[in-house]
């Protein structure tokens, strides 16, 4: 389980390597019409069955000519057009030249483009001003992509970037691995819907909302299981219907001090599960295991806890479960403090913050305040998150400190 200078706290490299060797990525594969292949990972690499370009093309509007033509004259005879889907057709005869738009297909035996702006044009007679070399402004076959070629490897999510690329090869139809199944809910008697009226000591639970727009982002099918009382024998139903729907189970709530003893009772009877004590925060209680064949991740019950452990420890596990070799974790980069960080050392610490660059480009950083794991307003005005390591004791404004910009995942 790893050690840390804080006694009883894993360190969060030893919870994530522990998550990821319990994770075996999913095997089905689902083909999927390319205009619905959007944030899907591919089951394969994708190799292109064509050239692109499929034909030699002009880089320039201007005109096609053969060297040892412009070798003997620098004026040339129009024998005729290529324009993009009407290329020039039939004899060209020597000492000749072909009007070209960009684009448009380079004639057979032409070793040259010269652009339009290096001629002159009288009538039919185009006069060159400037020298050609070989292959100048010409687009060989396959100068972008050669037929055969892997051009999306295995594990790669489907972006606006990818999938053109796929329509530029005619690909209409994409392997993909099934997404995910992540059941969900919390728990709590003091949990009431949104829309409903507060009672003493009730608050409106916020955690489903947090977890279902994360799994989606994360390209997940969510099921919403909704807010199971503190009662056994209800815990234990859902439980079950979890584990039989989903590839994965993830609570909030029920994992902390005084809590874990009665969801493990559950738990050790239908799983097997362990209850961690991790040097993050906010997020120090979490829950992993497994209930049935399905994977159990339970969260602490405060909001932005909620958040961060599902960022920083559900993530990569759900990226593996998926099929998403590709996957890379937040990009960190150093900034200077702009304003001072109150920390305790023990655990590394997700700080809410807001990033900016200066006149100068210079990377500066900022506390958006309240770092309470209740305290969610200060999340919503933040675009990183100041990471402090876990030795670390406040930090003073000018000082460097590592920041996490938010990811597409919380953007």
């Amino acid at each position: 389980m790893g050690c840390c200078d804080t006694p009883g706290l894993m360190p969060v490299s030893d919870a994530i390597s522990i998550l990821l060797e319990s994770t075996t990525p999913i095997t089905q594969i689902e083909s999927v019409a390319l205009v619905d292949a959007q944030n899907r990972i591919t089951a394969s690499d994708i190799c292109s069955p064509i050239n692109v370009p499929p034909f030699a093309n002009s880089a320039m509007d201007g005109y096609a000519l053969r060297l040892a033509d412009l070798a003997n004259s620098k004026t040339l005879k129009l024998a005729g057009k290529s324009f993009a889907g009407i290329p020039f057709e039939g004899e060209w005869p020597q000492g000749t030249c072909i009007r070209i738009m960009t684009g448009a297909e380079v004639p057979p035996g032409a070793d040259a483009v010269i652009m339009q702006e290096q001629t002159v044009v009288e009538g039919d007679n185009i006069t060159f001003t400037a020298d050609a070399t070989p292959q100048q402004n010409i687009r060989p076959v396959g100068d972008d992509v050669k037929q055969g070629d892997v051009v999306i490897p295995k594990g790669t999510l489907l972006t606006p970037r990818e999938v053109p690329l796929l329509a530029t090869l005619g690909i209409g139809t994409v392997e993909v691995m099934r997404k995910p199944r992540v059941a969900f809910f919390s728990t709590g008697d003091e949990l009431r819907q949104v829309g409903e009226p507060l009672g003493k000591g009730e608050i409106y639970d916020s955690n489903r909302y947090t977890i279902r727009a994360m799994l989606e982002k994360m390209q997940c099918e969510a099921i919403d299981l909704g807010v199971v009382p503190d009662c056994p024998e209800k815990l234990r139903e859902t439980f079950l219907k979890a584990a039989d729907e989903a590839d994965v189970i993830v609570t909030s709530g029920g994992v902390s001090v005084g809590e874990a003893d009665y969801t493990k009772d559950i738990l050790d009877q239908e799983g097997e599960v362990g209850f961690w004590k991790i040097a993050i925060k906010p997020g120090k209680p979490f829950a992993f295991g497994t209930v049935k064949n399905a994977l159990f991740c339970g969260l602490p019950g405060n909001p932005v806890s909620v958040l961060v452990t599902l960022h920083v420890l559900v993530q990569p596990l759900l990226a593996k479960l998926a099929g998403y070799t590709q996957w890379k974790p937040a990009i960190t980069l150093k900034a200077k403090a702009e304003t001072r960080f109150k920390k305790a050392p023990g655990r590394a610490d997700y700080q809410r913050a807001v990033y900016r660059v200066d006149e100068n480009g210079e990377l500066l950083v900022a506390t958006t305040g309240n770092q309470g794991s209740g305290a969610f307003s200060s999340l919503s005005v933040a675009n990183c998150f100041a990471v402090l390591e876990q030795d670390r004791g406040h930090i003073e404004p000018g000082e460097t400190v590592t920041i996490e910009p938010f990811n597409a995942v919380l953007n």
